[in-house]
């Protein structure tokens, strides 16, 4: 997926302003809260309440992150997809596409957001 964005401001937005979520994405990311740590420290988690396909779920998160190379990994602990997934699945088990494509869509429409507030 190609942003239009600048990487600072994605980079800043996924890094520590996920309080904003709701106002930007609100559609999509219906809240987020701390559950242990601070909106802007490493290994901080957490808490996620969106909409999938008309169903309200929630992901619980570990965020990790690398200021120099201005990336953001989060790792999964818990919730809907995590369940949906059925992690440490096998060979067997279907792809993600659902989640796939929320995340997309979710990307696509912050991407659109931040573009706003460049301008």
């Amino acid at each position: 997926m190609c942003l239009k964005g600048t990487a600072e401001k994605h980079y800043k937005r996924w890094r520590s302003e996920h309080n904003l979520f709701p106002d930007a994405i609100g559609h999509h990311i219906q809240g987020v809260t701390v559950h242990d740590g601070d909106w802007d420290s490493h290994g901080t988690i957490k808490i996620w309440n969106y909409t999938r396909d008309g169903k309200e779920e929630m992901f619980k998160e570990m965020i990790e992150m690398d200021d120099e190379k201005m990336a953001v990994t989060i790792n999964g602990l818990e919730g809907h997809v995590m369940e949906e997934l059925k992690v440490g699945r096998n060979e067997d088990s279907p792809e993600p596409i659902n989640y796939m494509k929320f995340v997309e869509m979710m990307v696509a429409d912050m991407d659109d957001r931040i573009l706003q507030n460049q301008e």
